[in-house]
């Protein structure tokens, strides 16, 4: 991609809250339309689309089934679980034309439950594992901190649905396992599963997963020692205490941004619904349901908010939106390295703009990809190989560049 066909280019001062506000619209990834409303730009989505592409193998990996669900559902439905009225402080709820009511979607529990109910009869049917990737709309009082608390965002949300509680547990335990490694994948490598309360969602606990951050917005405890953590809502303790599972290690508190969750949400909602399979002595029995969430537009601004520095951002190599960042200075003709780049198989953003050298290096430090690549008059034949996190740079023959990347995993 040439940078200076690029939508939009970075700007020189933006006011903002946070620092993934800051450094996002800064460097051209997203834009503000309204408080907690966001575009995605082509950058920004480059980058949610490869964070959605580990998420999605991840969940094809535990059984997923990969669909897409309306936004906009009828109030009928939310009746059904007595949501319509719980959840009204959260939910858009509008009417239409003809006084027939809707909700815009903050969650999907009940869109699911009515396929289960349309489409599964048997026990043979089950388990059953569907997810999709959608807008969510939620009423924020007040949204802030950027693209990580809007009325209007992107989420992942799985669903599974079970004959017995120890079935439902048992997936549970593997999804938990799998938010653990796609957060891991996407390069977050202080990230505790967090105990907590259900929300609008359920009565009993759940669990978060909340990435350590001095800007984060949540308070989490956790153990120095054991995989122990809660958030303030439930931890009956404070800082300093001895963990009550070990017994051994010591209470951290932290603040931490929250981005993803998992809810075992049991029977309650086939009841309501009156959502039944028929088992193996053919009696009728209700569905046991969970349900698990992942934020990836949230993701892209906690990606900002622990990795950057007083330049701009860092990006993960796996979400990075460009392999390299080719900076070309002075009359050097580039086009062939560009050119002979793009044929290896590299994804590479060409700065190919009539600025000066401090211009150009600087966005390529705000745009925050991982290796930038230098042809000019000083380096000659060769190449200035420099990673985004070090002041370290190398020379390289074209030959070399392209091995370099033909040799990573």
């Amino acid at each position: 991609m040439r940078y200076s066909k690029l939508f939009p280019q970075a700007q020189r001062q933006v006011a903002a809250e946070s620092v993934n506000h800051r450094l996002l619209v800064q460097a051209g990834f997203i834009d503000q339309l309204m408080a907690g409303s966001w575009t995605l730009l082509p950058l920004g989505f480059k980058v949610v689309t490869k964070i959605n592409q580990i998420i999605r193998e991840e969940m094809n990996a535990i059984g997923g089934q990969e669909m897409l669900m309306p936004l906009m559902h009828p109030k009928e439905l939310w009746n059904e679980t007595g949501r319509w009225d719980k959840a009204k402080e959260v939910m858009y709820q509008l009417k239409d034309t003809r006084d027939k009511e809707f909700a815009l979607s903050f969650t999907h529990e009940e869109v699911v439950m009515d396929l289960i109910r349309k489409h599964i009869k048997s026990y043979a049917d089950l388990p059953l594992y569907v997810y999709h990737f959608s807008t969510k709309f939620r009423n924020e009082p007040r949204a802030r901190s950027g693209i990580l608390r809007g009325r209007e965002f992107m989420m992942k949300d799985l669903y599974s649905a079970h004959t017995s509680e120890k079935d439902l547990m048992d997936y549970y335990e593997i999804t938990k396992k799998a938010y653990v490694k796609i957060f891991k994948r996407l390069g977050f490598t202080n990230c505790k599963v967090v105990e907590a309360s259900g929300g609008v969602f359920t009565d009993k606990h759940t669990h978060e997963f909340q990435v350590l951050a001095d800007t984060g917005e949540d308070t989490i405890f956790y153990c120095n020692s054991c995989d122990f953590a809660q958030n303030h809502e439930i931890f009956e303790g404070k800082a300093g205490v001895t963990c009550p599972d070990c017994k051994k290690g010591k209470i951290l508190e932290s603040r931490a941004i929250e981005v993803g969750n998992i809810f075992p949400l049991g029977k309650w909602y086939a009841e309501k619904m009156k959502v039944s399979f028929t088992d193996k002595d053919g009696s009728k029995k209700p569905v046991w349901f969970g349900s698990y969430g992942i934020g990836p537009s949230r993701i892209l601004g906690a990606l900002v908010e622990v990795s950057h520095d007083d330049k701009g951002i860092i990006w993960p190599e796996v979400v990075a939106p460009y392999q390299a960042h080719l900076v070309s200075l002075g009359e050097v003709k580039a086009e062939k390295t560009y050119q002979a780049l793009k044929k290896a198989g590299i994804d590479v953003l060409w700065d190919d703009r009539d600025v000066s050298a401090g211009v150009k290096f600087a966005d390529a430090d705000l745009i925050g990809i991982p290796v930038r690549l230098v042809v000019s008059q000083k380096t000659g034949d060769k190449l200035e190989w420099k990673g985004r996190s070090t002041d370290k740079t190398e020379l390289l023959t074209l030959d070399q560049t392209i091995s370099r990347w033909a040799q990573k995993p």
